[in-house]
């Protein structure tokens, strides 16, 4: 039965509502995500936007669904989570749940869930009574169910099976993330935040692109985002410049906490990520081109030796 927008069933599962609710956000998501590119596009704040528009849509009906929340319904409320975030952050679409809504600062949806539906119950216990809550006690609540919610995620990520490297950096600092005034996630930045982009880690063991690990800019024989930022001497300029400013520490802990203390920091380390990531692009674009070529030179058949007719021999 559908009532006021959800879907019930006898045993108040909301399994239906959810699949139907699932094939609506799709849509939906698909079409907004499609106006976000990694390159250019939209703002942080017109992505964000975007985010709360899809979120607002799952959310309705949450005090009356979230104490029924199953184990599938969490998944798909994942799913659709999952497609906006990595849209926000400029990510690639094989960064994980959970690195995504943390980069892009937000909160489980199911989490969210419980901090509505224990806003809206207090206020309608106040309204049984025949009062109105004042607005002000309202907005303690609202900021209190919020800082359950973020406390609550970041138990969930104590353990990460997944993306363990950004998400045990951004763990501690998990509030301030979530909470800046400044900076924004561009395609290059995120990419060195999470891993996956033009290292030779991802490009053979995840998309496999390449057939090694290894880095084309130095000896090294795994080329991973952390061995970029601290350790290959090819880019010893764009580090020197960029630790001037963030300090000498160059673990991913240490950049993100340098990154929340300013906007110069922070932009020193976006500084770095552009000129870094773009010219190892252009020298993956440059392998490319020369293996096309190459397998197109060992395609190419032979040439059989033309035969001049008019040279052969005519008897007398």
């Amino acid at each position: 039965m559908t009532y006021l927008g959800l879907v019930l069933d006898s045993r108040l599962t909301f399994k239906d509502h959810f699949k139907q609710l699932s094939e609506k956000v799709k849509k939906t998501a698909g079409a907004l995500a499609w106006l976000l590119p990694n390159l250019g596009g939209p703002s942080l704040s017109c992505r964000r936007l975007y985010l709360g528009v899809i979120k607002s849509m799952v959310m309705y009906g949450a005090p009356i669904w979230t104490d029924n929340l199953r184990p599938e319904n969490r998944l798909v409320l994942g799913k659709l989570q999952r497609t906006m975030a990595i849209r926000v952050v400029r990510g690639y679409r094989t960064v994980s749940k959970d690195a995504a809504c943390a980069l892009a600062g937000s909160v489980p949806w199911d989490l969210e869930a419980l901090a509505l539906a224990e806003v809206y119950w207090r206020c309608q216990s106040i309204r049984d009574e025949g009062n109105i809550p004042p607005f002000d006690l309202i907005q303690r609540w609202r900021n209190s169910a919020n800082d359950k919610a973020v406390d609550l995620w970041s138990e969930r990520l104590e353990q990460p099976r997944v993306s363990i490297d950004i998400l045990s950096a951004l763990r501690p600092v998990l509030k301030e993330w979530v909470r800046r005034k400044f900076g924004a996630l561009t395609f290059r930045l995120t990419q060195v935040l999470t891993g996956h982009g033009c290292f030779g880690r991802y490009l053979c063991e995840i998309v496999k692109r390449e057939e090694t690990t290894a880095c084309h800019h130095c000896i090294e024989t795994c080329d991973t985002a952390q061995h970029t930022i601290s350790t290959c001497p090819a880019w010893d300029n764009h580090r020197t410049d960029m630790t001037n400013i963030t300090g000498q520490d160059t673990t991913l802990s240490a950049l993100i906490r340098a990154m929340l203390e300013s906007q110069d920091k922070w932009r020193a380390v976006e500084n770095f990520a552009e000129a870094v990531i773009s010219a190892k692009e252009e020298a993956e674009r440059v392998r490319e081109r020369a293996a096309r070529l190459g397998s197109l030179r060992s395609r190419r058949p032979r040439r059989r030796r033309a035969i001049n007719h008019d040279d052969r021999y005519v008897p007398p």
